[in-house]
């Protein structure tokens, strides 16, 4: 199936896919689910992806296939962090001292609300959201891929 995608249509599958990713944690946290430090930190991949992606659909082709492998790199790194929250969640290794949602010293600042990193705030199918970052910026990797290697024309324009 991924040898099939041109690489406007792997653009526009970037796009799609990253904006309703983004869109999806956003609802969740307007639902009440407050994210953590990581949570917000894998937000960093889709800010930049979903406006790269729409930009090189806007470009001439030539930029088509090394924009695609870029994005790959940006979205095989989200992967990478999405899978290292998740085993901070599952207690595989430990995360950043800074968002254990512990008080280490001083005052807490009370203004705050403090969300823990090391917890996941629900899981579907078992997967926590940063389970999920993951899987989806994996797929979306593959695609990118798949769409910078496509033999066909790298014309954007199609």
């Amino acid at each position: 199936m991924l040898n099939y995608l041109t690489p406007l249509k792997s653009l526009l599958a970037i796009f799609a896919g990253a904006t309703a990713t983004i869109a999806g944690a956003w609802i969740f946290q307007f639902a009440g689910f407050d994210p953590c430090h990581l949570c917000l930190q894998q937000r960093w991949a889709y800010y930049a992806v979903i406006p790269l992606s729409l930009i090189l659909v806007l470009l001439p082709g030539a930029f088509a296939k090394p924009g695609l492998y870029f994005l790959a790199i940006i979205l095989a790194d989200s992967a990478i962090f999405g899978a290292y929250h998740a085993g901070v969640e599952w207690k595989f290794w430990p995360g950043p001292s800074t968002c254990s949602g512990e008080i280490s010293d001083g005052l807490p600042d009370l203004t705050k609300t403090v969300v823990a990193c090391n917890e996941a705030a629900f899981r579907i199918f078992g997967i926590s959201l940063a389970g999920w970052n993951a899987v989806i910026s994996l797929l979306l990797a593959a695609i990118a891929f798949a769409g910078a290697r496509n033999q066909g024309s790298s014309s954007v324009s199609q």
